[in-house]
């Protein structure tokens, strides 16, 4: 991993360990807050280290994943394919998963960079559901802290998230309004015809 992907906050107490004293190294091992910041971001990049190998090694139905750079392990791209008996069958949707530096803490944040018409994906490309939204209490009560980012979730459980949405959209809290509306109100006539030209768009994106 490149050094500039690390935290500065990280990199210069790193540096500052390996250049201390004996003495003054021991603070930081002894200072509970300082062991604690190296010791959990020690435990965060590892993480993330390995979940890649092993998607890799025993890959989930439905999508794949792999780096953008091959220097950061922070953000990913991975391929949703369109499941079968929905309107998203047949389609190849990119996205971006980019991961805080202290997850699995906090959730990435997904963008879908293939065009895509659906309810709870923002026009540019954003997702909204609820286990990538912050954890803790939504501050405007709807949704419960259970249904948000708990550290316990992965990427394979966001995934299926994800693929859940498109089988069956949430229009009660959408991040397109107008999809939602014609979701709503006519989804087997212009909401299945822009989603069509979504999945039309992604083949030839995906074999061009």
């Amino acid at each position: 991993m490149a050094p500039h992907s690390l935290p500065s906050v990280y990199c210069c107490l790193l540096v500052h360990l390996s250049s201390s004293s004996f003495s003054t190294a021991a603070k930081y091992i002894y200072d509970p807050y300082k062991f604690a910041v190296i010791f959990l971001w020690t435990l965060f990049i590892t993480k993330l280290f390995h979940v890649l190998p092993e998607l890799n090694k025993n890959p989930v139905e439905g999508f794949s994943a792999g780096l953008i750079d091959d220097d950061d392990i922070y953000k990913w791209e991975v391929v949703i394919i369109g499941p079968q008996d929905t309107l998203f069958e047949g389609g190849f949707f990119k996205a971006y998963l980019t991961f805080p530096y202290d997850y699995p803490l906090r959730p990435p944040k997904m963008k879908f960079i293939t065009e895509i018409w659906h309810p709870n994906v923002a026009k540019n490309g954003d997702v909204c559901i609820s286990i990538l939204h912050e954890p803790g209490e939504d501050k405007f009560g709807y949704e419960k802290p259970e249904e948000r980012w708990l550290p316990i979730h992965t990427v394979e459980t966001i995934m299926i998230s994800v693929i859940s949405m498109l089988a069956d959209p949430n229009s009660d809290s959408p991040a397109n309004v107008d999809a939602a509306k014609e979701w709503r109100e006519d989804p087997n006539g212009e909401f299945k015809k822009k989603v069509a030209r979504c999945v039309r768009k992604s083949q030839e994106m995906a074999f061009d």
